[in-house]
């Protein structure tokens, strides 16, 4: 079976860590030995994300004066080859170097006129107290949004149109590589029209928009998004909060879920099963086995309508 498992940033850095690379190192390491369970009996293609790193290379960039800092773009390109390292170290590590394992950067199109770019979402680096959300707002001029109880700063994250040279990741699933790509959500372009001249730009492509489009290209079997919670829960952080084991994206459209954590994985999940009819799920990273089997994780599978 041929699955995609898109790691969420903080399956990778969990929430309060701090962003160092012996802390990503032990989390990489504890992923490639969860990955590595089902390595063996099926295809796998990893994506990830890329928030904290990307925000915390933005500062670092920011830091030294005397040049003008990345644009999100080439950090986005920075931190999908750092932590596609990590991984393919860690997974070879595990799986041995006769595993052919690739990182491969991958471009995703965007639209200039995509209406993100005027309403940035997309949470990306540490977590501020106000004070410190607003003093860098003045020197950087950022946008910061609440976090929960915190603050961060968002970046515009529009909708990922196509992959650019999608042929060579054919190839290397073609030839039973296990593939790491489109980190980050992918390195984001537009495409002038023009002359067909592509551009990077200022955007953090959603990591779990990207990966469905990907999975849906790739035609694959099952669509896993493994993150730090172990599923989909109706009415998040409240006494009453369920676990929502089985459902279908009809059935999710009429929850509410935060637009900076779990609204986009839902939405991103739902997209795949409308458009192929294959499952989805959305689970913790450690049930990962589990998760292919049914018995873990939030189920998404197709309405009896559009089957």
């Amino acid at each position: 079976m041929l699955i995609l498992i898109a790691l969420g940033g903080n399956a990778l850095l969990k929430r309060g860590e701090p962003i160092t690379s012996a802390a990503q190192w032990t989390n990489i390491r504890n992923a490639a030995r969860a990955i590595a369970n089902v390595a063996g009996e099926h295809q796998l293609v990893i994506t990830h994300g890329n928030g904290p790193q990307a925000g915390l290379l933005a500062l670092q960039a920011g830091a030294y004066k005397k040049a003008e800092p990345y644009t999100l773009d080439i950090i986005g390109a920075a931190t999908a080859g750092m932590i596609g390292y990590m991984i393919e170290q860690e997974l070879g590590n595990v799986l041995g170097y006769e595993v052919p394992i690739a990182t491969m950067l991958t471009r995703v199109c965007v639209d200039a006129d995509d209406p993100a770019f005027r309403n940035p979402t997309k949470f990306v680096g540490p977590v501020y107290d106000a004070q410190g959300a607003q003093k860098l707002e003045r020197e950087k001029g950022w946008v910061f949004k609440k976090d929960n109880e915190n603050w961060r700063r968002v970046v515009p994250s529009p909708e990922p149109q196509s992959i650019v040279w999608h042929r060579p990741i054919r190839w290397l699933v073609g030839q039973k590589a296990l593939l790491i790509c489109a980190g980050g959500g992918g390195i984001p372009v537009i495409r002038h029209a023009d002359n067909g001249r592509l551009e990077g730009v200022e955007a953090i492509i959603d990591k779990d928009r990207t990966s469905s489009l990907l999975a849906q290209e790739l035609s694959a079997d099952l669509f896993i998004i493994a993150t730090d919670v172990d599923g989909v829960y109706e009415g998040f952080g409240t006494p009453e909060q369920n676990l929502i084991k089985q459902t279908t994206p009809n059935k999710l459209e009429a929850g509410s879920y935060s637009s900076g954590s779990m609204g986009p994985k839902v939405d991103a999940a739902s997209w795949f099963v409308r458009e192929t009819g294959k499952r989805a799920v959305i689970g913790a990273l450690d049930e990962i086995e589990t998760i292919i089997g049914g018995q873990s994780g939030t189920s998404i599978e197709a309405d009896v309508e559009t089957v």
